[in-house]
């Protein structure tokens, strides 16, 4: 199991010298291609990265949390996931923050820590995804592409709350 990689790349090298390619030429053009791909996505990652700052430092994700939540309360959903609900769309790294923060505050047993749970293994982080895909190879006109990974982001919500509350 320790040398599966470096068989791996043995036999790759292998059957390249056999099938006459020059393995190491190849090797830097994808090389030289993946710096290419770094640098064109970069500035997608790093205006995700600006976005997500200003939203939690300005207050803006918090008031959007304090508007949602009584319609959350209201439609059964646990007012503890509406600050992951709403930043699991925009940021991976922050909404699996916010997990753990529901499970050292509520227990991973409790109702909120099962939705988050199933929520954070059916949801997408829409605008980065979409984001970082479309900006890597050039498409600035995203279409219904957003508004179909929303819609989906809001199905997987509503589907984990009825799931978890139908399992437990």
């Amino acid at each position: 199991m320790e040398f599966t990689v470096a068989v791996f790349i043995g036999i790759v090298i292998v059957f390249g010298f056999v099938k006459k390619v020059p393995v190491f030429d190849t090797f830097l053009q994808g090389a030289k291609g993946g710096f290419e791909i770094v640098y064109n996505i970069a500035p997608t990652i790093i205006g995700i990265i600006v976005a997500v700052t200003m939203l939690k430092s300005s207050g803006a994700m918090e008031l959007l949390c304090n508007l949602v939540s009584p319609l959350a309360q209201k439609l059964g959903f646990p007012a503890e996931i509406v600050p992951m609900a709403v930043l699991r769309p925009v940021s991976g790294s922050g909404s699996t923050a916010l997990l753990n923060q529901v499970y050292s505050d509520f227990g991973p047993d409790s109702l909120a820590g099962r939705v988050a749970s199933v929520m954070a293994g059916s949801t997408e982080t829409t605008f980065y995804a979409v984001s970082l895909y479309f900006g890597s190879v050039g498409i600035k006109n995203i279409r219904n592409t957003l508004y179909a990974g929303l819609f989906a982001d809001f199905t997987a919500l509503v589907f984990a709350v009825l799931t978890v509350r139908l399992m437990y």
